[in-house]
């Protein structure tokens, strides 16, 4: 006995003794790259009953270089925190069953995103199809007894020519041409279209083949709401043939399960959407657009009384863009999202329209950069579960009870964490000196900022351009700020997020004074002693990346510049970007041709004979939105007048870049390499 446990110490020493040690260096205190793999979030979270919250906890994959999705389950009475259904294989849509007995969610499978079910009670998981598209649009009938969703679905056509002579057996031939005829021939993040179309099908859950309800060349497709009775769905589609060239057309359908027959529910000007049927089967929710063809529009939440067809519109006087909206269980309202001066906050409504704040703030999903994002669950009992907005990590779960105090519900990233110190995020007050409007802005400081120092500033400009930034945790900008950097950004004109006349100042007239915004953010900025005025940068992406080209254009002031996935040529975007059907009509006062001088007056590369700042171009090179020959066409001229200039090419990566972990590092990791090229002066000490 002795003698074994004289055996375990000598072999404790021996272990203690091969571990590695930290003498001649120190544990990281700061973010860096390789934390990109170690963050999560949650999203997508309901309830079970009112006391069992589930969601999907999104992780990154180091191995596969992708997001990964398990379910995980909080009993939000006794704070329990444990897996729910956490296979080897993403679990996505997971969708609860109205008789709370069963989940639905796909999963792929050998390469195939399957339908496949969990019940609850003995814990098992079936697959209920063998497709070979993914399914979207889970939605469960009333009784729990049958699940319909879209498909893409098929549709062949003639082709042009069909006379190619027979190929000699073994002959090794060029690949045959691709004949395109349709509007809508690619998308970003898609590629080159299929021929085919979305449909609604219907599965009963106790097995068999999907049967396709829906038919024709169009997309039938979706959210879908079935109808109390369990008889018929109810979708939104433009179902004329020139759908492709009316982006912003559509109406509320009505499809008989039964017999297949389409009826049309709805037809007022402009898009209508996202159907809803109430609890009690009495009336139908749905978004709809007043298209007046400016750039920016706001949705309006709608109600219609299924028995008399009469509509109210409930959120007229709110006058901002809506998000998620889900049916409170006694069916009197409506709960809510909507973006408000860069916030994702919430709001309930009555049938009569009367408007209510809570006081939450949704946020922490859009990770990459500090854009509005967030989610959120209700309760039967009206408890809401958000995810939380934070600025310094992506978001955890909160528990809203009403005269409660708000409770956190997950520490998702503790362990991620917890040990570095972050960049510090402060609001930023500036006013606008074109016409003296007030600008939200927000700055970061680097880990250990010490005031009495000189700091390099990073102008980081947000995409859209109605989208909106806000006070919200960014891996990107807290990356940047960890490298010495200070980091603004902003909501310049235009910016989503303060209703429709301030997202319209810039409509037919982008870019113009949205510019004068940002630089007053800088001025407001070079103002303190702390930013050295020597050592500016700038950045952006998309419609970041349009005024970041613009602002290079208009003043040398800056050091360098990094022009990220950009429209450099109004014209040649015009016709190469993948909606142009929708840049023609809404960002464009006529067809381009017709208009080619204001759209070269707009156009950054009519600026690149002012511009003297180094750059760097940085597009995908699968990039359908803003095609990657925008930002060969702005390095090409930038070439030619001898300018500094850079190109990074990310292979396969659409307008996305940072759907993948190691993009978002290449993405923000060429961003600071190309700053640190001319940052001359002492980095302060981190």
């Amino acid at each position: 006995m002795a003698n074994s446990r004289f055996a375990w110490v000598i072999g404790a020493m021996v272990f203690l003794l091969s571990l590695p040690t930290q003498s001649n260096a120190q544990l990281p205190t700061t973010l860096s790259l390789e934390d990109t793999f170690n963050l999560e979030f949650p999203a997508s979270p309901f309830f079970i009953d009112d006391h069992t919250l589930v969601y999907a906890r999104q992780s990154m994959d180091i191995m596969r270089d992708s997001r990964r999705s398990a379910l995980w389950q909080v009993n939000i009475k006794d704070g329990t925190h444990r897996p729910f259904l956490a296979n080897k294989s993403s679990v996505s849509q997971a969708t609860l069953a109205p008789t709370k007995d069963k989940i639905a969610f796909t999963q792929s499978v050998n390469g195939r995103t399957q339908l496949f079910l969990y019940y609850l009670d003995t814990q098992q998981s079936i697959p209920l199809t063998n497709v070979s598209e993914t399914p979207r649009n889970l939605t469960w009938s009333h009784d729990g007894k049958q699940l319909a969703f879209t498909l893409f679905t098929p549709h062949t056509s003639k082709p042009l020519f069909s006379d190619m002579p027979k190929k000699p057996k073994g002959a090794s031939w060029a690949e045959q041409a691709t004949y395109i005829e349709n509007v809508q021939y690619r998308s970003d993040g898609q590629g080159y279209a299929k021929a085919g179309f979305e449909q609604i099908y219907i599965l009963p859950v106790e097995g068999g083949t999907p049967r396709q309800l829906t038919q024709g060349a169009f997309s039938n497709g979706g959210t879908l709401a079935f109808s109390h009775d369990n008889q018929a769905l109810y979708f939104a589609a433009d179902r004329a043939e020139d759908f492709a060239l009316h982006p912003m057309r559509s109406a509320i359908y009505k499809v008989s399960i039964n017999s297949g027959d389409v009826e049309q529910f709805t037809d007022l000007e402009g898009p209508e959407y996202g159907p809803a049927i109430s609890p009690d089967g009495k009336w139908l929710a749905f978004s709809h657009v007043i298209d007046n063809k400016m750039a920016y529009q706001i949705d309006d939440l709608m109600v219609m009384n299924l028995k008399t067809k009469e509509m109210v519109r409930l959120t007229e006087s709110l006058d901002r863009t809506l998000g998620k909206f889900v049916w409170r269980h006694d069916s009197k309202g409506i709960i809510f999202s909507y973006l408000d001066q860069g916030e994702n906050t919430l709001a309930a409504v009555n049938l009569k329209g009367d408007i209510k704040p809570i006081d939450v703030s949704l946020g922490g999903q859009s990770f990459g950069r500090p854009y509005t994002s967030g989610d959120f669950a209700l309760s039967r009992n009206g408890s809401i579960v958000y995810t939380q907005a934070s600025r310094t990590r992506p978001a955890d779960l909160m528990l809203y009870r009403k005269g409660k105090q708000d409770s956190q519900l997950t520490t998702l990233n503790d362990d991620a964490l917890n040990h570095l110190t972050m960049a510090k995020v402060e609001d930023l007050s500036v006013v606008s000196s074109y016409d003296e409007r007030e600008i939200d802005a927000w700055v970061a400081y680097p880990p250990n900022f010490d005031s009495s120092k000189k700091y390099p500033l990073i102008l980081e400009i947000h995409g859209g351009p109605h989208a909106a930034y806000g006070p919200h945790f960014s891996l990107e900008i807290q990356l940047m700020a960890a490298k010495g950097y200070v980091v603004v950004w902003s909501n310049p004109r235009g910016s989503s997020s303060y209703g429709s006349e301030f997202g319209n100042l810039i409509h037919h007239n982008y870019p113009s004074q949205d510019y004068d915004d940002l630089m007053d953010v800088v001025d407001t900025m070079v103002a303190n002693n702390y930013i050295d005025s020597k050592q500016l940068f700038i950045t952006g992406g998309s419609g970041g990346g349009v005024l970041t080209a613009w602002s290079i254009g208009k003043t040398n002031r800056f050091a360098a510049a990094v022009v990220a996935k950009p429209v450099i040529n109004w014209m040649s975007f015009a016709l190469t970007a993948d909606a142009y059907p929708f840049f023609s009509q809404y960002w464009m006062a006529d067809m381009p041709w017709k208009i080619a001088d204001k759209l070269w007056k707009r156009s950054p590369l009519s600026l690149v004979g002012n511009v003297e700042t180094p750059t760097l171009l940085l597009t995908g090179e699968a990039d359908y939105r803003t095609p990657i020959s925008e930002s060969e066409q702005y390095y090409q001229a930038l070439k030619l007048r001898g300018v500094d200039a850079a190109m990074v090419r990310i292979p396969g990566a659409s307008h996305g870049i940072a759907s993948k972990p190691s993009r978002l590092i290449q993405k923000v990791g060429n961003i600071l390499a190309w700053f640190e090229r001319y940052r001359t002066e002492d980095k302060p000490e981190s």
